[in-house]
């Protein structure tokens, strides 16, 4: 299963961070749907029924845009069919935060938007699992592992910082100096080098109340039988996409049918853990805390493995000095909307800066 997850960059980091190549081998930069931007606020500790990023073909917005054009957009976490008769979704009687894989063909609130082609990729830091063990539950951050990158000039102002997947890389440098402007069309110069973000299969449908108002689009995160790595904490994860080629295939609907499609949701060996704070229980807590490594004996910081101090490295270089703003921000011709993503950014820095506190008791 899959119940809460983190996605820590802001609204600009979360589009040059799933960069992608198009079919003519340049990268590309997807955007944010109109308005979309501002409904994604970042968290360190995202539950059910929260706005997560999710990437999806152009196509379910406009049936003319090029076949492998993807756009980002707002979608609330637990799928509201489109025919669901309540005035309120949260009149639900089911849960639909997830969806089991070998059951999608079973379920008409699944069938329906996989028929339709409506998949989507949910993009986030990692996400939490509790392993059980008698009346305790034990929480653990499990997210891709973590690549170290390289730097031009390492100094102690550019401090090396995880790299994301360098698969067709050309250009690799720490995030400070990655550019994120596009240049004309949309093209992207530079990889992103940040956090790799974590891409999990999703369905999404939309939902229009009744009565008329703002459609509604909301995801299920599929899953999976856990991988041999991760079965000792629970026995189902998400239905992990790795690599651009399988993020693709997955989004084109109009190529990739259905049932071959569903042949990419596999369990995948490929993600790192570490156990974190109850902290992250309360789905409340919001700091960097939630995320931070634990000793499961005398629950103070451990010795961190490779990848977890790649992730805290990335969380305390990712302060204002070290990571751009966005261009828009300042601008002369900046709307009210973008102001108020700025001053998001500026939060989500200001939780950065706390990552070296010690976890509190619990």
């Amino acid at each position: 299963m899959c119940g809460r997850t983190a996605c820590t960059l802001a609204s600009d980091e979360v589009s040059r961070a799933c960069s992608y190549r198009n079919r003519g081998g340049q990268r590309r930069q997807p955007r944010w749907r109109d308005g979309d931007a501002d409904k994604y606020q970042p968290s360190y500790n995202k539950s059910p029924q929260s706005m997560s990023p999710v990437l999806l073909s152009q196509r379910h917005f406009d049936k003319n845009a090029p076949v492998d054009e993807c756009v980002l957009a707002s979608m609330r976490w637990g799928l509201v069919p489109a025919w669901f008769k309540e005035n309120d979704p949260s009149k639900m009687q089911y849960s639909t935060n997830n969806c089991r894989s070998e059951n999608i063909l079973e379920k008409k609130t699944y069938k329906g938007p996989l028929i339709k082609g409506q998949r989507c990729v949910i993009l986030a830091d990692g996400f939490y699992e509790w392993r059980r063990k008698e009346k305790d539950k034990q929480p653990f951050f499990i997210y891709f592992p973590q690549a170290q990158g390289t730097s031009h000039e390492k100094t102690e102002d550019h401090p090396t910082t995880p790299a994301v997947n360098k698969e067709n890389s050309e250009t690799v440098c720490p995030p400070e100096e990655a550019s994120h402007d596009l240049t004309e069309g949309g093209e992207a110069p530079g990889e992103w080098t940040g956090w790799k973000l974590l891409t999990m299969a999703g369905l999404f449908d939309c939902w229009t109340p009744p009565g008329g108002g703002e459609p509604l689009y909301t995801y299920s995160v599929i899953t999976v039988n856990a991988s041999p790595s991760l079965e000792s904490i629970h026995d189902r994860m998400p239905a992990i996409l790795d690599g651009e080629e399988e993020v693709r295939r997955w989004l084109d609907f109009g190529d990739v049918k259905s049932l071959d499609a569903l042949k990419l949701l596999q369990s995948k060996n490929t993600l790192t853990f570490h156990p974190v704070s109850s902290l992250v229980n309360n789905s409340r807590n919001n700091s960097p805390e939630c995320l931070q490594p634990v000793d499961l004996k005398s629950k103070k910081e451990p010795k961190p493995t490779a990848s977890s101090k790649m992730m805290m490295s990335w969380l305390t270089s990712s302060t204002p000095s070290k990571r751009k703003e966005p261009n828009t921000c300042g601008s002369k011709e900046e709307s009210e909307s973008k102001k108020v993503q700025c001053k998001s950014t500026g939060a989500l820095q200001h939780w950065l800066q706390g990552a070296t506190k010690k976890p509190r008791a619990t």
